[in-house]
């Protein structure tokens, strides 16, 4: 039973079950494969979510599921309204949704409102269309520079390395800030909108609880499309295009707000309902601006998985990212992957160093207020896969190569046997392929393990859902040794330690709840963290 949360409730009597939820992130392909095909899909989510709920999580995140001719697993949609026949139909949608309501569990889904597959039927009408057309523009096509147009309308490069920019025949170029198969659409044209407010109201109606919006601070463009800044950008970020740290004219305009306040106002109109955005805005005032009332109920924040495994850094990013969300009013909300970055053990240093300090950050994340956003498989400690290079599929890998992609963290989940692919499929092998050694990583195996990393994020979605110890969102810091921190909730009393030195240190005073390693002679071990009363 979860415990009493004021913060969950408004004074008007709505009920934000979002506040403090703790979401879990389906990656569809990667999770179960009911159908014997090598990929996971919602048929084979609806088949596990006894573990989902024995786990302790409150709310899924699904990634997309929709049609699409997945040149970018599923990010380019060419039918946002219909179910993909590799994950299954709408009718399989609509069991996963009722059984886990059943088990009172919320179901959000992804919303990629900045760009369309090139397969979608908006996009081949476009390209059989003239310059000019009705049809081109729902999408960013413009004249080339040069004598013949020979060269792209400006310097913009794709997020994913390369120009963002592609011809078609008749000699015009199209806007893509991702993959070339990822056209942008227009949300200068009231096509746009509207499209969108019918697929909301498509899945809304059907039941989903909320949306992750992908790419939310994208969308809106600046009128004549300038060129970037350049000047400042590193040559890592020439080849990646990750901007994130220079004036970026491709993001973060300011007509955005507009399509947010958009969707806001539909979701509106279904009580209990919610939106949270992907926002890579590194300015706080203009984060925070996602957040206003008539906006996103969240907004993802990535500090922690941005910030290194030193105790420092994680108290000013964890104090950052709380006054951010305190400004603004709403929830802070907390993440260390997901489908886009490389896993935390082997961010933290890989091997037992790394799973060392991911089961430490995890009671970092869990002990703080807010929503939780967790990522399939790290509750496993699994971590990135170093795959062979023709296993890639990531279209990232075409442009920033082998290790700018993310199939490493996307390889599916290991549930039991002890061999590939350890129960994901009865086919002979997953989508992507599964180490041989990881007999020891399942979650059948783990289950046994009281020590296991599951075993410990069992215990710590138990206890943050019951002991009182976590109530109020207030955080308070005091004293602690070199390259350690130590913070209390507010009022409800729990204290969270953190040790990142290269010794042990004396615990704060109190009864310690669970610690991610061993104490030491009564002591806290480096690369550990525990929880007291």
């Amino acid at each position: 039973m979860r415990r009493a949360a004021d913060s969950r409730t408004t004074a008007a009597g709505e009920v934000q079950w979002w506040r403090d939820s703790v979401f879990y992130q389906v990656y569809v392909r990667s999770f179960a494969d009911s159908d014997g095909d090598g990929v996971g899909d919602l048929d084979g989510i609806r088949s596990r979510l006894g573990y989902l709920e024995l786990l302790g999580v409150d709310a899924l995140w699904l990634t997309p599921f929709y049609r699409s001719p997945m040149a970018d697993n599923g990010y380019d949609i060419s039918d946002p309204r219909a179910v993909d026949p590799l994950f299954g139909d709408l009718a399989a949608f609509d069991r996963l949704l009722e059984a886990a309501h059943a088990r009172g569990m919320k179901v959000t889904i992804d919303l990629v409102p900045n760009h369309t597959s090139d397969q979608h039927e908006w996009f081949t009408a476009a390209l059989a269309s003239l310059p000019g057309s009705p049809e081109r523009e729902r999408y960013i096509f413009r004249e080339g520079l040069g004598i013949t147009g020979e060269h792209p309308p400006n310097n913009w490069v794709s997020a994913f390395g390369g120009p963002a920019w592609t011809r078609v025949p008749d000699g015009q170029w199209y806007l893509h800030l991702f993959a070339p198969e990822q056209p942008d659409l227009n949300w200068g044209n009231p096509e746009v909108p509207a499209d969108l407010e019918r697929t909301l109201r498509f899945w809304l109606d059907r039941g989903v609880d909320g949306f992750r919006i992908d790419v939310a601070h994208g969308m809106a463009k600046p009128p004549g499309l300038p060129d970037m800044d350049l000047r400042a950008a590193a040559a890592d970020a020439l080849i990646s295009g990750d901007y994130r740290d220079i004036p970026d004219r491709r993001f973060d305009n300011d007509g955005v707000h507009e399509i947010h306040q958009m969707i806001r106002k539909v979701l509106d109109e279904y009580p209990g309902t919610m939106a949270v955005g992907e926002i890579w805005v590194s300015d706080e005032e203009r984060f925070a601006r996602y957040l206003r009332p008539d906006e996103l109920h969240l907004g993802f924040n990535f500090r922690l998985v941005l910030t290194h495994f030193d105790a420092d850094a994680m108290r000013a990013s964890i104090e950052r990212s709380l006054a951010i969300a305190g400004s603004a009013g709403v929830a802070a909300t907390w993440t260390l992957s997901n489908h886009d970055v490389w896993r935390q053990v082997s961010r933290y240093g890989g091997g037992e160093q790394g799973v060392r300090r991911a089961r430490a950050m995890a009671l970092v994340e869990l002990a703080l207020p807010g929503a939780i956003y967790l990522y399939n498989g790290e509750e496993l400690g699994l971590a990135n896969v170093d795959l062979p290079a023709e296993a890639l599929v990531d279209p990232r890998v075409r442009t920033a190569g082998p290790d700018g992609g993310r199939d490493g963290c996307r390889v599916p989940i290991p549930w039991e046997g002890k061999e590939p692919p350890f129960g994901f499929s009865t086919a002979d092998r997953a989508w992507l392929p599964m180490p041989d050694d990881w007999a020891e990583l399942t979650v059948e195996a783990q289950l046994e393990d009281a020590d296991s990393t599951l075993s410990l994020y069992r215990h710590a979605l138990e206890l943050r859902h019951q002991h009182p110890a976590f109530d109020g969102d207030e955080v308070e810091w005091y004293g602690a040794p070199a390259g350690c921190f130590a913070l209390r909730r507010k009022p409800g009393g729990l204290v969270c330690a953190l040790n990142t030195s290269a010794a042990p240190v004396d615990l704060p005073p109190g009864e310690v709840l669970l610690s991610s390693s061993p104490l030491v002679e009564g002591k806290l071990p480096p690369d550990a963290a525990a929880w007291l009363i």
